[in-house]
């Protein structure tokens, strides 16, 4: 057996590239990634021990919205190291216009557990949140209040 050492990228197709172009490459240097590399097809930022690229959707999905509970990706989460990262953030996207979805608010998933839910021009979920101490990887017992999941 071996250990991974964390999640070194995620590649996500866009329907709308350009506003997301716009999108990340204005919150994603505020989380403190870079961007290493931007042209017609591809953008690709690096930081926080893993990487985000996006590339436009073949012609034929272009137009379509993100759809949570369809295969594939449910959301992306980025960790923060502070509860206070999480209220600058949402600030900064109240101040960006972003659609956020829900918080900053507390989770029941592990204790302590602060986040911010919000939302791409494609509508693709992204999350930033804040968990002290170990989290689920000391004593805590996961505890979602079953928001994960799809309403029945």
């Amino acid at each position: 057996m071996l250990e991974i050492n964390g999640m070194a990228h995620v590649i996500l197709t866009v329907s709308s590239f350009e506003a997301a172009k716009k999108f990340y490459g204005d919150v994603l240097p505020f989380l403190g990634m870079s961007k290493v590399f931007d042209d017609a097809g591809f953008v690709y930022w690096v930081g926080g021990r893993t990487a985000l690229g996006i590339q436009p959707a073949e012609e034929a999905h272009r137009g379509q919205r993100f759809v949570q509970y369809r295969v594939g990706l449910h959301h992306l989460c980025f960790r923060a190291k502070t509860r206070e990262d999480i209220d600058r953030t949402a600030e900064f996207l109240r101040a960006q216009g972003a659609a956020i979805v829900r918080g900053p608010q507390e989770g029941g998933w592990a204790p302590g557990y602060y986040y911010v839910l919000f939302e791409d021009p494609d509508g693709i979920r992204l999350e930033l949140c804040h968990v002290p101490g170990q989290g689920l990887l000391g004593d805590a017992s996961f505890g979602s209040g079953e928001d994960f999941r799809k309403p029945a």
